[in-house]
């Protein structure tokens, strides 16, 4: 409800008094399908080129990619490691790049930015906030799991990012579309050694040096996503297990930061990572309510509280949906919801050893198809 009545910025970019420099830094492992578009897409952007470069870390790419991928307004840093992470490769482009960028821009490999995004960027820095994390959309909806993925974006962001920053409340990263200033980042990031989940303990190091995440709604980054039930359970087994593993490392300095009155703090280390991941929460609430419904008599509880518990939670889930989604993928999506709902269950009894794995998802998706953004996107 908070997120449904803040109100949303007028998508209005105008010219600024000055240009931020900034640094789009793409850490790319095996994504030699998809890095070539990305790249190219960046030089297309509404922003002076001589404030932006492209800076591709290049984990396990292919020579003839490395090749194509140098040019004008693109720098490669080449790297290689035991164990891939992410942290790993945005610490030694770190190292090499120069510190004449006022901010770092973190997308992943198969992102693609709509034209102005970089202005919005600009302009939302010059009105003073400093730490940013981008809409991310849909690149594709053309699949049944590509349908709900895209669904469950929307509902988090709109929830846990445009609700949290409504009533005063830091918005979480989610790994890609981070804006930091250039400095900051770089000296934080050298505390991260993750090899899942680098962005909980990235935003936990933000707000921990007094900084506020701004969700910038009208900043649209695109993001492919997973189209078969193999790439979802991997995907879903690497976040769930890293929201786990975050959840017992930081639970105890959460709660000493609640007693220090440090909300932000606790918000991301405890309620976030408490959060039952919106599939098994819709089972479990269910699960509950027919349990009452079944036994209610022989419990003590009305069978009415979960009732009312189970429709507040759909109707959370239902509200950040455009109507677009109801007359076109709505039917789509209660079709797949079963196959998604039994993957998510079995993956709470396949979650050992995901932290210590690095779990690629692999992309191929070059084009943008997305019919919810009504021509939002530039």
């Amino acid at each position: 409800m908070a997120g449904k009545l803040a109100r949303r910025k007028k998508n209005i970019v105008q010219p600024p008094p000055s240009y931020q420099r900034i640094a789009i830094l793409v850490p790319a492992y095996k994504e030699d399908e998809v890095i070539l578009s990305a790249a190219e897409s960046y030089s297309h952007l509404n922003y002076p080129k001589a404030y932006y470069d492209t800076v591709v870390i290049a984990d396990s790419l292919r020579p003839e990619t490395l090749e194509a991928l140098r040019g004008p307004g693109v720098r490669v840093i080449p790297v290689s490691f035991d164990v891939s992470t992410k942290a790993k490769s945005l610490n030694t482009a770190f190292e090499q790049l120069e510190d004449r960028y006022d901010l770092a821009l973190i997308c992943d490999a198969d992102n693609v930015l709509e034209k102005d995004f970089l202005l919005k960027v600009n302009q939302a820095w010059l009105e003073g906030k400093e730490v940013l994390q981008a809409q991310r959309v849909a690149k594709n909806m053309d699949t049944p799991f590509a349908i709900l993925d895209a669904a469950n974006e929307i509902v988090a962001n709109h929830i846990h990012r445009k609700g949290a920053n409504a009533v005063g409340l830091s918005a979480p990263v989610i790994g890609s579309g981070m804006v930091f200033p250039f400095a900051f980042v770089k000296s934080v990031l050298k505390d991260i050694q993750a090899i899942g989940g680098f962005d909980k303990v990235l935003q936990l190091l933000v707000v921990a040096h007094g900084k506020k995440i701004h969700y910038l709604e009208n900043a649209l980054v695109f993001d492919e996503k997973v189209e078969n039930p193999n790439a979802f359970r991997n995907q879903r087994r690497r976040w769930i297990s890293a929201q786990i593993v975050y959840l017992r490392k930081f639970f105890a300095p959460g709660m000493k930061a609640l007693f220090r009155g440090q909300i932000d703090y606790f918000n991301l280390a405890v309620i976030q990572n408490m959060l039952m991941p919106r599939m098994l929460l819709l089972v479990a609430v269910g699960f509950f309510t027919l349990v009452y419904l079944l036994f209610s008599p022989y419990l003590g509880i009305p069978a009415a509280a979960w009732l009312i518990i189970m429709a507040m939670f759909i109707i959370s889930l239902l509200l950040p949906l455009p109507k677009k989604f109801y007359t076109t993928y709505f039917f789509t999506a209660m079709m797949a919801l079963p196959r998604v709902l039994g993957i998510m269950v079995a993956l709470m009894f396949r979650l050992k050893g995901a932290n210590k794995t690095f779990i690629h998802t692999k992309h191929t998706k070059t084009g943008i198809d997305n019919p919810l953004l009504d021509g939002n996107a530039n």
